[in-house]
Parts: structure tokens; sequence; C-alpha cells
């Protein structure tokens, strides 16, 4: 299980494992009192050559693993939120990617996907436009540049 928590990337990479850590109040799966400690994930994020330890709790009652996720950043996704918002509103508002350092593969990834929730989730009678498209799919809780599996 995934919990987003507001930290900063850099603290982190600054301090390793000897950054503080939040702690769930309770178990995200089944609200038990009691959350321990389960270890460190390597987790890979835009402007970091190596991976960042990321701290992981575990349920004992339920044994859901919790792995913390910056706030900044999608699940499954390296690049930051702001980003990608940044890219793709450049994009379907002058036709033309910023000048940035991503592969133009990724950015065309991300606006292929977006196009595809949008018609599946809002429907091929969605007329709002592609940009609206990606607010309301990110209010309904969705990551609107994931791919649909």
């Amino acid at each position: 299980m995934i919990w987003s928590v507001d930290f900063s990337l850099k603290k982190i990479h600054e301090r390793g494992r000897l950054f503080s850590w939040p702690r769930p109040p309770c178990c995200l799966r089944c609200n038990n009192w009691k959350v321990w400690g389960h270890g460190y994930v390597e987790r890979y994020f835009d402007g970091f050559v190596e991976a960042l330890l990321i701290k992981c709790y575990r349920c004992p009652a339920c044994g859901c693993v919790i792995t913390l996720r910056p706030k900044s950043h999608f699940s499954r996704i390296h690049a930051g939120r702001e980003t990608i918002r940044f890219h793709l509103f450049n994009r379907l508002k002058t036709g033309r990617w910023p000048p940035s350092f991503l592969l133009h593969s990724r950015l065309r990834h991300w606006l292929s996907n977006l196009k595809h929730r949008v018609h599946v989730f809002l429907t091929s009678a969605w007329n709002q436009g592609l940009w609206a498209g990606f607010e309301t799919l990110l209010s309904q809780g969705q990551t609107p540049v994931s791919r649909i599996s």
C-alpha cells in the first residue's frame, strides 16, 4: 500500500537512513494501532543518479506493507507532478514541447496515456479538452498519465 507523505527528496538523499521518517498513525488497511518498521526499498526519482532509500512499515495484524511516497510524485512515475503538469500544459497550449532534459518519447508517453485515460474514464463524449481531463482525473484520485493495464 502506498502512503503519500509530504517530505523532501533532497533531504532523504543527504541523510539516507538517518532521515527522520513519519510513521503512519495506524494501519491504512485494517486501522490497527501498531505499525512496525519493515526496512527500506530503493526507488528512483528524476534528478538523482542513484536510487533513494524509502522507508516501509508493516502491520502485524493484517500483514499490509506500507511504503511511503512523496506527495510531489505520482505512484510508479519518476518525474514530479509539477514537472508533468508543466510539460503537458505547454504542449497542449502551444502544440510544442518546452525545452527540457526529458526525452521526448517520455513526454509523448504521458500525452498518449492522458488521451487514453480521458477517453476511457471520461468517455468519448468528453468535449472539455485534455487539460480539463487531466484536472478532472486528478480530482478523482487517478494518475492521469499512467498506463491502463
